[in-house]
């Protein structure tokens, strides 16, 4: 059955739209919060985190991570990073090098994230095991050996097959070596509970995971059993799934942030890359928890707040956008086929691929909204949106959805 597109009116009084979002400053982890209290007064906030406007850069997941699971009340400051616009001068006059993260520990600037966290466990305390205790210190450099080994792999192209196969056998021997770290504990974590040690692991791991499956067809996930127990029992964490981003995101960003990442052109590369780039996105080992029963309604929520925005940062005419984007919202929540205008499935298509996950939405809502977009396109043609970039992400400026230089996106 064909039906007309809702109006943005109709799509915001569907029942089942969140209307009302997450509580941002003591509900669980997520990318929107610009105050987290966990049930403390303002009055007790010592610690300010800087972190990247679109919640991706791994340095700032991780310190980001520490503060939820320990609970410890902080404001959040959002600053652009270089490859998606320019840095902020308000930030460049409080931490001249521009890096991020950074800290505001009772009025000190801290940055480094191994600093960050040496500096937040002699005030609050550690998290399971401190980053000096010798068990995390020596998976303090397993990790920096894995992170080594992914670099050379994914980073750097091969001169030829034999050097592909090197490179990967390399960066295999050392994921051995951490599923025997991973075996030696009871647990699913790296140690006898979560703490320091899984939180230092979660942001490069997480990007391995998505680069390798893409640009080498290796599934870091599904071939270790370890890892895979591993992830399993991050997911199992609400503070984890506030931060997790998809695989759509993760490849698409890390080419500026690496300095290039290379495919090898596989079979089964060829394949993976299909499937991250244009769907179907169920069943990617990205996320294997169940999904919630609020993602098609969150992600309705997420759109609408955004929604002029969107229009506007649309290489195409407004109208067309308008529709065709309602089109796809109304495909996503009813029963029945919505055919967008003539022409947009090019337009569709550039929304798809801007996405971004933790910070539009969360992993399950984005897959929703990706499917929805790619079905609508579907039904008048193949056409693709403007390529992503690869030597920056500058289309992903968040200039466009921020109404002042430092407001939420």
């Amino acid at each position: 059955m064909t039906i007309d597109p809702l109006s943005w009116q109709e799509l915001a009084a569907l029942p089942n739209v969140s209307i009302t979002p997450v509580d941002p400053i003591d509900g669980a982890t997520n990318s929107q919060s610009r105050l987290r209290l966990f049930g403390h007064s303002e009055a007790e906030v010592r610690v300010t985190l800087y972190r990247d406007n679109h919640a991706w850069c791994p340095y700032c997941q991780k310190i980001w991570l520490w503060l939820e699971e320990k609970q410890i009340p902080y404001r959040i400051e959002k600053v652009t990073m270089f490859c998606y616009g320019e840095k902020e001068s308000w930030y460049k006059r409080k931490v001249p090098s521009g890096m991020l993260p950074a800290i505001e520990l009772d009025g000190k600037i801290v940055t480094e994230s191994d600093d960050i966290l040496l500096a937040l466990e002699k005030v609050f305390g550690v998290l399971s095991l401190g980053m000096t205790d010798p068990s995390v210190f020596k998976l303090r450099q397993l990790e920096r050996l894995l992170f080594r080994a992914w670099c050379n792999w994914l980073c750097r192209p091969a001169r030829s097959d034999r050097e592909e196969q090197q490179n990967r056998q390399q960066f295999i021997d050392v994921v051995t070596m951490v599923e025997t770290a991973l075996g030696s504990m009871p647990g699913a974590y790296f140690l006898e509970q979560f703490g320091t040690a899984d939180v230092i692991f979660t942001p490069y791991v997480e990007r391995m995971n998505a680069s390798l499956y893409y640009y080498k067809g290796y599934s870091l996930r599904e071939d270790n059993p370890r890892l895979s127990a591993w992830f399993d029992a991050m997911e199992s964490r609400a503070t984890y799934r506030g931060t997790q981003s998809d695989f759509h995101t993760h490849v698409h960003d890390l080419p500026p942030q690496m300095g290039g990442c290379w495919e090898n052109g596989s079979p089964q590369m060829l394949i993976n890359k299909a499937k991250v780039d244009n769907g179907p996105w169920d069943g990617l080992p990205d996320a294997t928890f169940p999904e919630p029963e609020s993602a098609r309604g969150e992600a309705l929520y997420r759109t609408i707040k955004h929604h002029a925005n969107l229009i506007r940062a649309n290489p195409a005419e407004d109208e067309l956008v308008d529709t065709a984007l309602r089109c796809a919202l109304t495909n996503m929540m009813m029963a029945g086929q919505c055919i967008p205008p003539p022409g947009s499935d090019a337009t569709l298509r550039y929304i798809r691929d801007r996405i971004n996950v933790p910070r539009d939405m969360s992993i399950y809502a984005a897959k929703r909204l990706r499917t929805a977009l790619e079905e609508t396109a579907a039904l008048v043609g193949n056409a693709q949106g403007t390529p992503i970039p690869f030597n920056h992400r500058r289309d992903q400026s968040p200039i466009d959805f921020a109404s002042s230089p430092r407001s939420a996106l």
